[in-house]
C-alpha cells in the first residue's frame, strides 16, 4: 500500500464538489481550491501515526480546512483506532477522511472546526473522591495500573494491619480502630483473600493477608 493509492479517490471526490485539485504542492500532499474559498488541504498516510497529526497541525498555519486521510479497514481493531484518532483529530480541529481501497469509497468522518470539550461533572467528582480517599501519596507517578494503591486497597491494608497487631477481632472494633467505616464489609467481601471469618462479625488474617500486609506496608507510611 502506498500513499499515492489514496490520492486518486480523494481527488475524484473533491472534483465532484467543484474543487480544482493538485498533488504535492510544496510540502503539502493535496491542495483543493474552489473560487475564493480558503484552500482545503489533505495530508495522507497509510495508517494513523503521530507524524500525520504533526503535519496537519503545521498546515493549520495555512488554512482552517485541514483533513488527515488514511485507508479504511475492517474489524474491531480498526474501529477502535478510528474512534480514538477521530477524538484526537476533533480536539485539534482537524477533519478526518478514510478511503476504501477496494472501490475508492471516500468517507468524511468529520469536518474541521473549533472544539470545546464538554466537562464531565461525574468524572470530576469521581477523581476528587478518589483523591480524598487516599491517605498520603502511596503511588509512584507514572506507575502502571497493576499494583497501584487505590483507596479501597488502602482501607483493606489498614484492616489487615490492625488484625496483624490484635489478632481476630470484631468488625466494629476494626472500623473504630482504623477509621475505615466499611471495615466489616471489606473483610466480609474479602476481594484479596486476606481475611478469614472466624464467627459472625469476627475476622482474622489469612496467610495471604499476612503476605499482603508485608508487601503493601509502604502504603501505610
Amino acid at each position: 500500500m502506498r500513499e499515492t493509492d489514496l490520492y486518486v479517490p480523494i481527488k475524484a471526490f473533491l472534483k465532484r464538489q467543484g474543487y480544482t485539485v493538485k498533488a504535492e504542492v510544496g510540502d503539502v500532499d493535496v491542495v483543493a481550491l474552489r473560487g475564493q474559498e480558503d484552500p482545503v488541504i489533505v495530508e495522507m498516510k497509510t495508517r494513523f501515526c503521530l507524524s500525520l497529526f504533526h503535519q496537519c497541525v503545521e498546515r493549520q498555519l495555512i488554512s482552517d480546512h485541514i483533513y488527515l486521510a488514511v485507508p479504511s479497514g475492517s474489524g474491531k481493531a480498526f474501529q477502535k483506532s478510528l474512534l480514538s484518532n477521530k477524538k484526537l483529530a476533533r480536539r485539534l480541529g482537524l477533519g478526518l477522511i478514510t478511503v476504501r481501497l477496494s472501490d475508492g469509497l471516500v468517507e468524511i468522518h468529520q469536518d474541521p472546526g473549533p472544539y470545546q470539550p464538554r466537562k464531565s461533572k461525574k468524572r470530576k467528582t469521581q477523581l476528587l473522591r478518589a483523591f480524598a480517599r487516599l491517605d498520603g501519596d502511596p503511588n509512584l507517578g507514572g506507575a502502571t495500573r497493576h499494583g497501584l494503591v487505590t483507596g479501597y486497597r488502602q482501607d483493606a491494608i489498614k484492616c489487615a494491619n490492625y488484625l496483624g497487631h490484635t489478632g481476630a477481632e470484631k468488625g466494629a472494633l476494626v472500623a473504630k480502630g482504623t477509621g475505615v467505616i466499611a471495615a466489616t464489609t471489606i473483610m466480609r467481601d474479602n476481594h484479596y483473600g486476606w481475611f478469614l471469618k472466624v464467627e459472625t462479625g469476627v475476622y482474622d488474617l489469612t496467610e495471604a493477608g499476612r503476605k499482603g500486609l508485608a508487601d503493601w506496608q509502604h502504603a501505610l507510611d
